[in-house]
């Protein structure tokens, strides 16, 4: 049986043998290291709408539960495809630069980005508040490579 792709993943069925730290319904990382076996883990924490992935992570044992796994797109930034209108008013429009992040239920959140007139620095800030978005809009969204630039201390 072929190994799983890694990323992310929303599980539809448990776990075999592990029902209650992977139930249905949840999301999951699945690794593939270069050698060795693949793992499973769930989220750890959660910083800057991003999650990071705790420990234990367990042995990925039973190849055929990665058949009932639905792939989600990677966390990051994107732009819409469509303009979003909301009950009781706003919107946001058709390729605005959003940053895609996932609830523990797996389901798709995102994070529209905004410029504050009052901030001297030319940046984007995205909300700790998203909107929950269907799969049918998480799977159209189009990804904004925008490049990560870490900070050197020193």
């Amino acid at each position: 049986m072929k190994k799983p792709d890694p990323g992310l993943y929303r599980t539809t069925q448990p776990y075999p043998g592990k029902e209650d730290a992977f139930p249905a319904g949840v999301l999951v990382y699945i690794g593939v290291p270069s050698s060795g076996m693949p793992f499973v883990v769930r989220p750890g924490a959660n910083r800057n709408n991003r999650w990071f992935w705790g420990d234990p992570t367990t042995p990925l044992r039973a190849m055929g539960w990665t058949e009932s796994l639905v792939k989600l797109p990677p966390e990051g930034f994107y732009t819409l495809p469509e303009e979003l209108s909301f009950e009781g008013g706003g919107r946001w429009l058709k390729n605005a630069v959003v940053q895609l992040g996932y609830n523990e239920e797996g389901k798709g959140i995102i994070f529209v980005g905004e410029q504050h007139e009052s901030e001297e620095r030319n940046l984007l800030v995205f909300s700790d508040r998203g909107r929950l978005v269907d799969d049918k809009l998480l799977n159209r969204l189009v990804w904004a490579p925008i490049l990560p630039v870490r900070n050197e201390e020193g």
